[in-house]
């Protein structure tokens, strides 16, 4: 059993990674690309946020169809279509193709996503899913760690579209990967019909996902926004080359790492019981960053503050997907995380270019930050609310 568990975990750890390269590739090509195609902030901010309109689209239909037929099929056809779409995105010439490939891009990472925590919700216990988790989504921390070296190395040699061709051939390895790592589910419900799973209609009337779904808005602000500005921010607040970028750009994603660990650790140990205090923690601590990163007066604080911003942000991770997974009903958890992966990529698919437009009317990214740091304090206060129903749902299950 354990043996088993060890794979699964390998197999979406690796999963993650190629998911999250293929995602932040685009932030670190950033200037390249602005540069290349001649486009402003707020045009690149749209493409930004077209991406994370198909990732909000792709959520809801792919929990109901990990539900319906299992994980594993999921998860071993959808990276075929990120390959196929990530190098598409190398061949675009307007923006009017580069946001409609990015979209579809969204969407064939979106149907992915729930099924992700649907595996690990299936196949570990309460008290293990925060570590599960931590080591998952570890991957989405050191993604960007390795990819903005990689990406600022191959920029310094070829040009930007040539990027994306060679990103594709890491998904195509994912899909073998899960083909042989990732166990069949053994028994199968159709969500909407399953006399003892949460219908469709159930999972509506559900309160805690309405609140959650709230919190997911103002949390995706913050974490899209920062994913995808932060190394423009850098090289245009602070005059960072294109080669220094992608490796200055991944220093906050080691404290990123480091934030998941911590945090996967003490939610499954001494903190398990206080897993959404943490997590408040985590998103005013991440708030109090990102002030510090764009009031800076020198690179070294800046980066400091991006820093504490990503150890927040990563950190919080473990705690949600717990959180989430620990409120969803019964027989229904995959259409549950769809629903609020849903409702929150509102906030994803809108930050990237509202910041983006409000650095191309203001000249700086300071605006940019305070909307990211609004944002985080306002998903605190509606995390504070859920507490008294995650008190009473671990007390039955203890």
């Amino acid at each position: 059993m354990m043996q088993a568990k060890s794979k699964l975990l390998g197999a979406l750890w690796y999963f993650q990674i190629v998911n999250y390269i293929d995602r932040i590739a685009i932030s670190f090509a950033a200037p390249a690309i602005m540069v290349g195609m001649a486009l402003s902030y707020e045009e690149f901010g749209l493409v930004l946020s077209s991406f994370s309109i198909g990732y909000m689209m792709g959520h809801l239909p792919g929990g109901m169809f990990a539900d319906r037929w299992g994980v594993r099929p999921v998860l071993i056809i959808t990276p075929i279509l990120w390959a196929l779409f990530t190098g598409l995105t190398g061949l675009v010439a307007t923006l009017g193709a580069f946001v409609f490939v990015r979209l579809l891009f969204g969407l064939s990472e979106g149907l992915s996503n729930s099924s992700v925590f649907k595996a690990i919700g299936d196949n570990f216990t309460s008290v293990e899913r925060s570590r599960a988790l931590a080591f998952s989504t570890s991957a989405l921390a050191i993604a960007p760690m390795i990819a903005g070296p990689i990406v600022g190395f191959l920029l310094g040699i070829l040009d930007w579209r040539w990027l994306f061709g060679f990103l594709a051939i890491p998904a195509l390895i994912a899909c073998a990967i899960n083909y042989f790592l990732i166990p069949a589910q053994r028994t199968v419900r159709p969500v909407a019909n399953s006399e003892n799973g949460a219908s469709l209609r159930q999972i509506a009337m559900n309160r805690h996902l309405w609140i959650i779904g709230g919190m997911f808005v103002f949390f995706n602000i913050a974490y899209w926004g920062y994913l995808g500005w932060m190394p423009s921010y850098l090289s245009s607040a602070h005059g960072i080359e294109i080669k220094e970028l992608g490796l200055l750009g991944s220093v906050p994603y080691f404290f990123a790492l480091v934030g998941l660990l911590v945090s996967g650790w003490l939610g499954s140990a001494i903190l398990y019981h206080y897993r959404a205090h943490m997590q408040i923690a985590c998103y005013l601590g991440a708030a109090l960053s990102l002030y510090l990163a764009y009031s800076a007066p020198s690179l070294a604080i800046s980066v400091a503050g991006l820093s504490g911003a990503a150890f927040f942000l990563y950190g919080s991770f473990t705690s949600l997907g717990a959180i989430v997974l620990e409120l969803a009903p019964e027989g229904g958890n995959g259409a549950f995380i769809g629903a609020i992966n849903t409702m929150g990529q509102f906030g994803g698919a809108l930050a990237p270019w509202i910041i983006g437009r409000l650095v191309s009317s203001t000249g700086n990214f300071a605006w940019g930050f305070t909307f990211m740091a609004a944002a985080l304090v306002l998903a605190a206060a509606l995390l504070a609310t859920l507490i008294p129903s995650l008190r009473a749902r671990m007390a039955v299950a203890a």
